[in-house]
């Protein structure tokens, strides 16, 4: 049998003998909780040296020697981590941790070994450890198994002593429901209140508990739409209830979301409001078509724009004239129903009407498609493929890029994209 404890480690000596794969996994964690790590090992890899370059642990360059551990001079360590190569070298350094009465973790041998290494993960605030007879292996998935739970809303983490109150804004991601974060995903579960946009992955709504309010706050283009003022009151009244609330969005929140005003609108009234970033569209869309928004020698930039109104809009702030002078990418988000204006400003102020162009419509869901053409031509084909919104639009070389280097995907990449996100590979 075995005593589970929560360390508190933050300000605490550790000690770590070896410098290899095993240590390399352990010593980052320690150093996330605030351990202050003493590695002693000849060698050590890359990303250990690059730790003990910037202060984060100190790197004695030699092997164990006695007295390491509870000798004079040492500090007064609170865990040791024996993970050498050696058994010999690992025995001495339990031995001497035994002791000293102080618990050691030997990472070659479990039966010998004082203290286990739980597989731990965290899910918000919420940290999730599993001991199975030190066997690492069946740990690790029973943890991922719980912490899947935890941040898909399977497990119910709502009810705890601290519940949490104020509101969360959430970027949903582009669209397919496998690219909401795993922070936004478990927040998106705590919730007791959803407010939620059109765009957003609104399958996730389904795993919500039954007494979850959902409030739909879809803007329609040309259509139904809830205020912005509405959607900020709704956001503030229900926080004041003592409700958590999620205003769960597509995209990110704070890219062309009206994040800002919805955190402004909490700030101004009191409510504790956090901003959960997004997978957004503008750089998702070129992804799942096989665009790259940069590529070397190609394109350096990249541009994003919003084309909610027209290029000779008195209301747009863009500058279309240093845009077409720029030669980067430009991703336009919103601009389906303004290409031909698009095209036209762009080719006016010296962008070659040659440029490449795509459109992506419905990016990472089952219905994508990509239609291309040029900045002459593009309108044209748009029109003919009766391309809707949601779409994003991107011109640049880096589209033919794409299709230089046969990555380009004109029809839906969901499958394939479901195969490199989705739950198959946990």
């Amino acid at each position: 049998m075995t005593y589970l404890l929560g360390l508190r480690m933050q300000g605490r000596d550790v000690l770590v003998v070896g410098g290899g794969r095993v240590a390399q996994r352990r010593v980052p964690v320690l150093v996330e909780a605030g351990a202050r790590v003493t590695l002693v090992a000849p060698a050590v890899s890359a990303a250990l040296e690059d730790l003990a370059a910037a202060g984060h642990i100190t790197w004695s360059r030699r092997a164990f020697a006695p007295g390491d551990v509870a000798g004079e001079g040492a500090p007064a360590y609170w865990l040791v981590h024996a993970a050498t190569d050696d058994p010999d070298a690992n025995a001495a350094v339990a031995a001497e941790a035994e002791d000293a009465r102080v618990w050691c973790v030997r990472a070659d041998d479990r039966h010998a070994s004082s203290a286990w290494t739980p597989a731990s993960g965290n899910i918000g605030d919420i940290t999730v450890g599993v001991v199975a007879s030190g066997d690492p292996r069946r740990s690790a998935g029973l943890r991922d198994a719980i912490a899947d739970g935890l941040a898909d809303g399977t497990l119910d983490a709502r009810r705890g002593r601290e519940r949490l109150t104020g509101v969360a804004l959430v970027g949903g991601g582009p669209g397919d429901p496998g690219l909401i974060t795993v922070r936004g995903q478990q927040l998106l579960s705590q919730a007791d209140v959803v407010v939620v946009d059109r765009l957003a992955p609104t399958s996730l709504l389904d795993r919500l508990a039954a007494d979850v309010e959902v409030v739909d706050a879809a803007k329609i283009p040309y259509g139904r739409s809830m205020t912005q003022e509405d959607i900020n009151a709704v956001l503030v009244d229900r926080a004041r209830q003592g409700k958590f609330v999620v205003r769960l969005k597509g995209g990110d929140s704070f890219l062309f979301g009206r994040g800002g005003e919805e955190a402004a609108a909490c700030a101004a009234a009191g409510v504790p409001v956090i901003a959960v970033p997004g997978v957004t569209s503008a750089l998702a869309a070129p992804a799942s078509a096989g665009i790259p928004a940069t590529h070397r020698g190609v394109a350096q930039d990249v541009h994003i724009v919003s084309a909610h109104v027209a290029p000779d809009d008195e209301r747009s702030t863009v500058d279309w004239k240093g845009l077409a002078a720029a030669g980067g990418t430009v991703v336009a988000l919103m601009g389906v129903e303004r290409i031909e204006a698009i095209s036209a400003a762009l080719i006016a102020h010296g962008r070659s009407e040659h440029t490449p162009v795509a459109v992506v419509q419905e990016a990472t869901l089952p219905g994508q498609r990509t239609v291309t053409g040029t900045l002459a031509g593009i309108a044209s084909a748009v029109r003919s493929a009766n391309v809707r919104p949601p779409a994003v639009v991107i011109i640049g070389e880096v589209v033919k890029t794409a299709r230089d280097l046969d990555i380009l995907h004109t029809g839906t990449q969901f499958e394939t994209h479901r195969q490199v996100t989705g739950r198959d590979l946990q």
